[in-house]
């Protein structure tokens, strides 16, 4: 427990809070010299995420693949490696899913954990193909991960049109209702009509603290951040290298892979045949960047990632700014993480002040 309180210190938590507040403040003077009012749009944001439990639940569903995809990628960066494939290894975790859902006949207690965890091993493999790439052939994990995602969106969409669809639709069967992991209708009910709540969120915080045993509990954790941080001196310490290398790559795309499995399960009970991709593990990036690739960041930053998105409407019909001005925030906030320099200024310059008066 006392190391999961350092992984989240105030040294690692302070740059990203203090980051977050300063694209806030950014976002809000954008506003003003469009001509709107920040006060007024942010507080028609907290009212679309917080107004009702109908908004609320559908913020919770919101933040649950965020989660999934920023443990994916803050994974590989913890050890060393650059997933920019989260995308790919979530779309083909909902393509798992989907197989297993719609052509098995099993009981509800094998065949959704059974359509999750295909889904799972799914985004496993296609990160793995990355790092057997990596370790093997030394192709650069960037490259092949970017070019992985269009393989799962037109193989996923393949399989779906000519194997898997429904007659005279542009998606795949309905999974049958012993995959589903729609919550309990009583507590979705609680939240409103139609609140697409799902066992997926209870996954994803639990895959949060799987994260946190794997890589600081376990000695597969240790060798995976050493070679992250010197694979030479890693291989002249004995250990396998490439096999980590693919490991960590593995295991990342088993983290995407379920978000896209529980998301299908848990929210559409279909696959479309998409023209383009979800977007999840492209926000991942950005979520695991806030989060400072830590398991607590990646939840804290899902929320905060999650709540803006939702909540983005809201401020369109309440304070008629544009959608695209909450992109502008986000972005704001990922800028001030990664210039993380002139965030630690801006604290020094309130230490020294603090100093002074005292």
């Amino acid at each position: 427990m006392n190391k999961l309180v350092k992984l989240f210190t105030k040294e690692s938590s302070l740059i990203p809070l203090m980051a977050i507040l300063l694209g806030l403040l950014f976002g809000a003077l954008v506003m003003i010299m469009g001509g709107y009012n920040p006060i007024i749009a942010y507080a028609s944001l907290f009212k679309k995420v917080f107004g009702d439990l109908y908004n609320f639940g559908e913020t919770i569903r919101q933040i649950t693949p965020l989660i999934f995809t920023g443990l994916s990628v803050a994974f590989a960066f913890r050890t060393g490696l650059f997933n920019i494939g989260a995308e790919g290894q979530f779309v083909m975790g909902s393509l798992g899913a989907v197989i297993i859902g719609t052509q098995l006949s099993l009981p509800w207690y094998i065949h959704a954990p059974l359509a999750i965890l295909v889904g799972a091993l799914f985004g496993g493999i296609w990160g793995g193909i990355a790092g057997y790439l990596k370790a093997k052939r030394g192709v650069h994990e960037v490259i092949t991960t970017i070019m992985l995602n269009w393989i799962s969106l037109y193989f996923s969409n393949y399989i779906i049109a000519n194997y898997l669809r429904e007659p005279g639709q542009q998606h795949s069967e309905m999974i049958k209702p012993t995959a589903s992991i729609s919550l309990l209708n009583w507590l979705s009910e609680a939240f409103g009509y139609n609140a697409r709540l799902h066992w997926g969120t209870i996954i994803a915080l639990i895959a949060a603290f799987i994260f946190f045993i794997i890589l600081w509990k376990t000695k597969q954790g240790y060798e995976l951040r050493a070679v992250g941080f010197n694979p030479h001196a890693s291989e002249y310490a004995g250990m396998n290298v490439n096999r980590n290398i693919i490991n960590a790559m593995f295991i990342g795309g088993v983290f995407a892979g379920l978000g896209g499995a529980v998301e299908i399960l848990g929210v559409f009970n279909y696959q479309t045949i998409a023209a383009g991709f979800p977007g999840y593990g492209f926000d991942g990036i950005a979520v695991a960047l806030i989060g400072a690739n830590t398991p607590v960041g990646v939840i804290l930053a899902s929320i905060l990632f999650g709540s803006l998105t939702y909540g983005a409407p809201g401020m369109k019909f309440g304070a008629g700014v544009p959608i695209e001005v909450i992109r502008v925030v986000i972005a704001s906030v990922i800028f001030f993480v990664a210039a993380s320099g002139i965030v630690t200024y801006i604290l020094s310059l309130f230490k020294r002040k603090k100093k002074e008066v005292l």
